[in-house]
């Protein structure tokens, strides 16, 4: 396979860094097709934590280029400060990170906007980072890009007109409207760093697909926070769906090979919005312990509950999964008892997907499985794992249909098996 596209499968924190630190080994270019600094990847690589919002995971390797495609939307001060970093452990030389040039600027007017709605009865839970009013810019046809930064004059006068188009908005909300100039004198000071990066990056991934060159498509958030196929209004302002990655990167649908799903062995969330499976009290705040499920953005507590395999299903069927990851399995260890949702009771009816409006009122449908009590975090082999872990796993394979080709028991780089190479 020369193209691989990376997905969550519920709603976010699926551990997409790890996979994608995993098979970057094996891949030429790795690439972030859309959300923005408020998706957080974290890695643990010799016992130090690193995490990202903006540069891909892949930036801890040696090799792969790094791309940010035209569907992120790129808080440059975030950007500027990872690259910085990066360049502190001596990674990411001359040549190795590519921004496509279309790709939109969150300006200091979407942290304004976004943090303003969130004060509101409307809010739903967003990090309050733009991305937001980002994505609503660009619907517009009013937003700013990363080429722009490289014509000052003409970069003023978008921002000069962006701002005119939100003063009613924010003036209405009780705010002071950010002066242009300040904005523009702001951003323009970051150009040097940011500039030298920019390009075409379709032209870039088609030549270097057409060179036979191993490309990993990088996703943010997952399928239940899609803006058309999740839990909307409780949503992110972007596609993140493997589809997403066609228009985020500029690659074709035909030109994409596999897409892995990632999937936690149990269920959280962040933010607001329905949650069928979660669990409360004592025994969502130990899974919540036990996971260390909180947020890397934001540190948020997450929601924490049962596997949901109904919203497996429908991230299989929208995203067309070729395969799932499936991630921290090592956290279940020590339960007796694994209750999983199976379907759900909707209106008096059993249905095995997510309905598109209403999520909120299903009731869980639940199987026990048995559990086990081995620390498996040192496995290395799949038949090496407890019994009752292996029929787990394969128990999920066999209820949404999809095999697993990625085991991870644990956050080390080292603590993961392989079950299928999925660049075979």
């Amino acid at each position: 396979m020369t193209v691989l596209v990376i997905v969550g499968a519920q709603w976010g924190d699926e551990g997409k860094g790890k996979v994608v630190d995993l098979l970057t080994a094996d891949a030429e270019a790795v690439v972030r097709f859309g959300g923005g600094a408020n998706a957080g990847h974290t890695l643990v690589v010799d016992g130090e934590k690193v995490v990202f919002h903006l540069v891909p995971s892949a930036a801890l390797h040696k090799g792969p280029r790094c791309v940010l495609g035209a569907g992120v939307v790129i808080d440059p001060k975030v950007l500027v400060k990872e690259l910085d970093e990066m360049r502190g452990r001596g990674l990411l030389p001359e040549g190795r990170v590519l921004i496509s040039e279309s790709a939109h600027l969150v300006l200091p007017q979407h942290f304004l906007i976004d943090g303003l709605r969130e004060r509101g009865p409307g809010a739903i839970g967003t990090t309050k980072r733009g991305i937001g009013p980002c994505y609503q810019d660009r619907a517009a046809r009013r937003g700013v890009r990363m080429g722009d930064l490289a014509h000052p004059t003409e970069f003023r006068e978008k921002i000069a007109r962006n701002l005119a188009a939100w003063r009613p908005t924010i003036e209405a909300m009780g705010a002071e409207v950010p002066d242009a100039a300040t904005v523009a004198d702001e951003y323009l000071a970051l150009a040097p760093h940011i500039v030298p990066w920019v390009g075409d990056v379709s032209d870039a991934l088609h030549t270097a697909r057409a060179a036979g060159q191993r490309i990993l498509l990088e996703g943010a958030q997952g399928t239940m926070l899609d803006i058309d196929h999740g839990t909307y209004p409780f949503v992110t302002s972007s596609s993140v769906t493997a589809s997403g990655a066609c228009t985020g990167s500029g690659l074709a649908p035909t030109h994409i090979d596999g897409v892995i799903g990632i999937s936690k062995a149990y269920t959280t969330r962040v933010g607001d919005g329905p949650f069928p499976t979660e669990l409360h009290g004592e025994a969502g705040a130990a899974l919540r312990t036990a996971g260390a499920e909180f947020g890397a953005t934001t540190g948020r507590p997450r929601r924490c509950g049962w596997l949901d395999v109904p919203v497996l299903r429908h991230a299989a069927r929208v995203n067309g999964l070729t395969s799932i990851a499936l991630t921290k399995l090592d956290v279940l260890s020590g339960l007796k008892e694994l209750q999983v949702c199976v379907a759900y009771e909707f209106d008096g009816e059993r249905i095995d997907t997510p309905p598109a409006r209403g999520l909120e009122r299903v009731k869980p449908m639940y199987e026990t499985l048995p559990g086990w009590s081995e620390d498996i975090s040192g496995v290395r082999a799949v038949a090496d794992l407890p019994e009752a872990a292996r029929n787990y796993v394969s128990w999920i394979e066999r209820a949404v249909g999809v095999k697993a080709s990625i085991l991870s028991i644990g956050p080390g780089r080292d603590q993961t098996i392989v079950v299928n190479d999925p660049w075979t």
